[in-house]
Formats: structure tokens, sequence, C-alpha cells
């Protein structure tokens, strides 16, 4: 039996030297998610830095879920979040996603790197 998760692509493959504006998506009926970032290309010394924040209806504000390491080379990076995962450091939280969530993804510099990121929501 195979199941189909729901994915979406949250930034597609450019290069990119400066922070995007954070991709928001719709985890409601969810409870957990695996990010995909895959960087391709980088120039020079790029650092970015990826969040995952949920938005808290009644104070307006974004609250973080999960920050990830600085991403400085090519590679697959997968953030996780999952009610009784274990928690890893940088990597994964044991945690509920709910409703509005996004990603952001934060350079630390204006050294180029060429990422995609994809989101794939857990029943």
């Amino acid at each position: 039996m195979s199941v189909n998760t729901p994915q979406w692509t949250l930034y597609a493959s450019v290069a990119r030297t400066a922070t995007p504006t954070a991709a928001e998506f719709n985890a409601s009926g969810y409870h957990g998610l695996h990010l995909v970032i895959d960087v391709t290309a980088v120039t020079a010394t790029p650092s970015v830095v990826p969040t995952v924040d949920f938005y808290d209806e009644l104070s307006g504000k974004w609250c973080n879920l999960l920050t990830g390491s600085a991403i400085t080379a090519t590679g697959t990076t997968v953030l996780k979040i999952y009610p009784g995962i274990t928690a890893a450091a940088n990597a994964a939280a044991s945690d509920v996603v709910h409703g509005r969530l996004r990603l952001a993804m934060a350079h630390g510099d204006s050294d180029s790197a060429t990422y995609t990121a994809a989101v794939h929501l857990i029943g």
C-alpha cells in the first residue's frame, strides 16, 4: 500500500545571494514534516540558516519550531518535526505542526548558494 504525502516546492532552484522572502505553507490536518534543502552550487563561503516557524493567531507573532545549522557547502539537509521523534540539535524537533508555517532561509553574507527547498507533510 502506498500513501501519498502532500509535498510542495517552497524555493525553486536559483542562485541566491541574499535572504529571500520566507515561504509560507499550511500544515492544517498534519502532525509533522520533513523539509528537504538541496544545495547544488556555492560560490566562495556562503552561510544559509534555515528556520521553521509557526504563526500564533492570538499574539500575531511567528514562533520558532526548529532552527537548522548553517549550510555552507553543497549537499542535502533534512529537517524533521514530528511528535515523539528523538530531538537532535539543529536537525529534528519532537513537536506538532499545525496551521500556518513558514520556512525562512537567512543568508549570512552575499556569497552565492543555489538551492531548492521542499516540504513533505506527514499525517
